[in-house]
């Protein structure tokens, strides 16, 4: 269901201008698609549409050219979350277990975080080593990843 409606409203703003949710949700009730405006805002953050000037002050909803990259992100830091069983740090550096055969899928994740004082990173079989660029930064980072389990 959610991926018809999702679909289904890509094909919509693929075919036509739409300025608002509520066109939209115009646009679906005509395809015999009932939902809501919350639902047809998460529909759009999780499909990545952004809003974009078609003239004369008028917008309308569009892909944007980042969603590939995106949704490879989204997906990378669900393997993340899900894949961690542990993590500590010492002086500059950061030890993270992972689920056994999964310690590569969490350290491209890491790759792609854009991690502020990440020098490097490195993975095993179920082991992450990252060296930061200082103990301040390795201590936030596992802070960080604590909060984000």
């Amino acid at each position: 269901m959610k991926n018809d409606r999702q679909n289904t409203i890509l094909e919509i703003i693929a075919a036509e201008n739409i300025e608002t949710q509520e066109q939209l949700l115009d646009r679906l009730a005509q395809r015999g698609i009932r939902s809501t405006q919350a639902t047809i805002s998460r529909d759009i953050k999780q499909l990545h549409l952004i809003k974009e000037p078609v003239g004369q002050g008028v917008y309308r909803y569009a892909v944007s050219v980042n969603r590939a990259r995106l949704n490879v992100a989204d997906k990378l830091r669900t393997i993340f979350k899900e894949s961690i069983t542990s993590v500590d740090s010492a002086q500059n550096m950061v030890v993270i277990k992972t689920l056994s055969g999964l310690a590569g899928g969490a350290c491209e994740a890491l790759d792609h975080m854009d991690i502020a004082g990440l020098v490097g990173s490195l993975a095993g079989e179920n082991t992450v080593f990252l060296v930061m660029k200082d103990t301040a930064a390795a201590e936030l980072f596992c802070q960080e990843i604590r909060e984000m389990l």
